[in-house]
């Protein structure tokens, strides 16, 4: 590259972390020289990654795990020299379990994302009407959609399958990834592979069959990966975090945390004809960093505000709405809870009307999590259109929470140890043509701006995989911008 280029990536989540791993790496292998500042808000890295570590308990505050097959999370634990750490689910909690009118009902085997493939377990559950297990099975027969047009997951899966698979099965295994309304969310922004599925066998049914099948027949996978459908560390999620800032210190990357970015300008011309950055950050109390490239990976209202005296269409990035969620983390005696926990923890649909929306069962899901004799479990409150229990003082949301704990599973005892996560705005909800609006604002986003980048959960995919790549791909659209400018 010449003279030293002046990298900047505002925001220290696990995607601006990443950007930043990846962006090094590519500078240390080609031998040029480059200057990486990552700069945060709060007062530490990692974004929604965050791990208690507390008398033997591993307990996370935000996200517990990632999808194994999806690579990005897996190879950089192994460029990091930390794949030995991983740990997969419990195979002996590998059931789950759905509410329905009060009591729990265990996931039909053969369902994968919502969607029966084997029909003996779905036509004996009594999760589902007989009517409503018929007309999931007309997706055998029903033809498929001709038109490519972007639609709702809901009005999918309520075509493909009727109401009461969506309402009762789907919904709150697929929107509670997204803390979303599944009438509201874009199927080709959520589940891509779904529409990829019904055009290539023209049912969902048999499209999933076919995939199952095919992912039965992977070779080349690390056996971690082929073994558990989720990974973790055996330290907890922050393993990742500490390593990546680890590794970015022993590099000289500057990682600057409480410090708040107001807006991004474009430097202009120099008077003196001095060839300079073209763009600078401007800090809350006044400073300027310049910056040869920049990765905005933060939120899309935290771009929208950086961008809006410098970037026309920054104000489009306000179509795309978040949702504030909380968990509450409780901790017992083994000896004190009678229910079997003979499983991973259980969803829960929207018409049950309970103020849990979810509960894992920690303890029995990931045997790293606890001591010997000990019990961790983790409810989740809040989702799209029900809100405001996430913003309630503490002693409102565990009240609530054990009162549904008591009625669902008999639980009375006093916990040990609790502590209530809450994350405003923190669930990207991705409407009908995300991916359309995306696209067009990132357009223009390199056309007036050759140089920067924006990235992270609200653009494309919530999970630390999905961050990953978001982050990777950046660094390699930065770094082969530097070598033209």
């Amino acid at each position: 590259m010449g003279d030293s280029k002046k990298i900047v990536i505002i925001g220290g989540g696990i995607t601006g972390l990443s950007a930043a791993f990846y962006l090094d790496k590519l500078a240390e292998v080609s031998g040029t020289k480059h200057q990486i500042t990552v700069l945060e808000q709060s007062d530490q890295l990692g974004g929604k990654i965050q791990t208690i570590r507390k008398d033997g308990f591993v307990i996370e505050k935000g996200p517990d795990s990632f999808l194994s097959r999806k690579l990005p999370a897996y190879e950089l634990a192994k460029e990091l020299g930390i794949e030995g750490e991983l740990v997969g689910t419990n195979p002996a909690a590998k059931k789950t379990y759905i509410l329905h009118k009060g009591r729990f009902h265990r996931m039909p085997q053969g369902l994968n994302l919502g969607i029966p493939t084997e029909i003996s377990p779905f036509a004996t559950t009594g999760l589902i009407s007989p009517a409503g297990k018929l007309r999931a099975l007309m997706d055998i027969v029903l033809p498929k959609k001709q038109e490519d047009k972007d639609e709702s997951l809901g009005h999918f899966l309520h075509r493909r399958l009727g109401k009461e698979v969506l309402e009762r099965v789907a919904e709150p295994l697929l929107a509670g990834i997204y803390a979303g309304d599944t009438y509201k969310l874009s199927l080709k922004a959520t589940f891509p592979q779904f529409r990829q599925m019904e055009q290539r066998h023209r049912s969902l049914i048999l499209g999933m069959k076919a995939s199952m099948a095919k992912a039965g027949q992977t070779e080349n996978l690390p056996d971690i990966v082929k073994q558990s459908r989720f990974l973790s560390f055996r330290n907890g999620l922050q393993t990742l975090v500490d390593h990546l800032v680890a590794d970015l210190q022993k590099n000289d990357i500057q990682l600057l945390t409480k410090t708040k970015v107001q807006s991004v300008t474009h430097a202009g011309p120099s008077p003196d004809g001095v060839k300079k950055s073209p763009f600078q950050v401007i800090l809350d109390g006044g400073e300027s960093i310049p910056a040869d490239s920049i990765i905005l990976a933060l939120p899309t209202k935290a771009i929208s505000n950086l961008l809006s005296s410098t970037f026309p269409m920054a104000e489009e990035l306000e179509k795309i709405q978040y949702v504030s969620v909380a968990n509450v983390i409780m901790t017992f005696n083994r000896e004190d809870i009678q229910h079997s926990l003979d499983g991973s923890g259980f969803v829960v649909p929207r018409k049950e009307k309970t103020s849990i929306t979810a509960c894992t069962w920690t303890s029995s899901k990931w045997g790293h999590t606890a001591p010997d004799g000990k019990v961790v479990i983790r409810c989740y409150v809040g989702r799209s259109g029900d809100e405001e229990i996430a913003a309630e003082d503490d002693d409102v949301i565990i009240a609530r929470v054990q009162k549904d704990l008591e009625n669902l599973m008999g639980i009375k005892a006093t916990p040990l140890f609790y502590a209530v996560n809450r994350w405003p705005n923190s669930m990207p909800q991705y409407p009908v043509g995300h991916l359309e609006l995306v696209e067009k604002v990132r357009k223009e986003l390199s056309a007036y701006m050759p140089g920067v980048y924006m990235v992270g959960a609200g653009f494309g995919g919530v999970g630390v995989p999905d961050c990953i790549r978001q982050g990777k791909g950046a660094a390699q659209q930065a770094y082969a911008h530097l070598l033209k400018a």
